[in-house]
C-alpha cells in the first residue's frame, strides 16, 4: 500500500515542478527577442535554452536592446500584421 502512495507523490511532486511556459510570444507586439541563456558547455554538457521578451514595436528598438547580449530579433509569428481595425460609422447630421 506505501509504494503506490510513494508512486503518486512522486509523480504529483515531478508534475508540479515541471515548467509551465505556455504563451511565449506576445501578440500585441511586432517584434520579439531570443535571449540565450547558457548551457553547461564542455563535454556532454548540453542544454541551454533561453525566453522569449516580445515587448518591441521595431527591429531596431530590438537590436539597440540586444547589442552586447546573447541574444537575437525576429519578427513575433503571433502578431496579426494584416488585421485592420474596424472603421468606425460616422453618423450624418439631418
Amino acid at each position: 500500500m506505501r509504494l503506490p502512495l510513494l508512486t503518486l507523490a512522486a509523480v504529483a511532486t515531478l508534475l508540479a515542478a515541471a515548467d509551465a511556459s505556455a504563451q511565449t510570444y506576445d501578440p500585441r507586439y511586432p517584434v520579439c527577442m531570443h535571449r540565450y541563456s547558457g548551457g553547461g558547455g564542455g563535454l556532454g554538457g548540453g542544454g541551454g535554452g533561453g525566453y522569449f521578451d516580445c515587448s518591441f514595436t521595431s527591429l531596431e528598438q530590438c537590436r539597440a536592446t540586444a547589442s552586447g547580449l546573447a541574444a537575437s530579433c525576429d519578427v513575433n509569428p503571433y502578431y496579426a500584421f494584416d488585421e485592420h481595425q474596424p472603421r468606425r460609422r460616422q453618423r450624418r447630421a439631418y
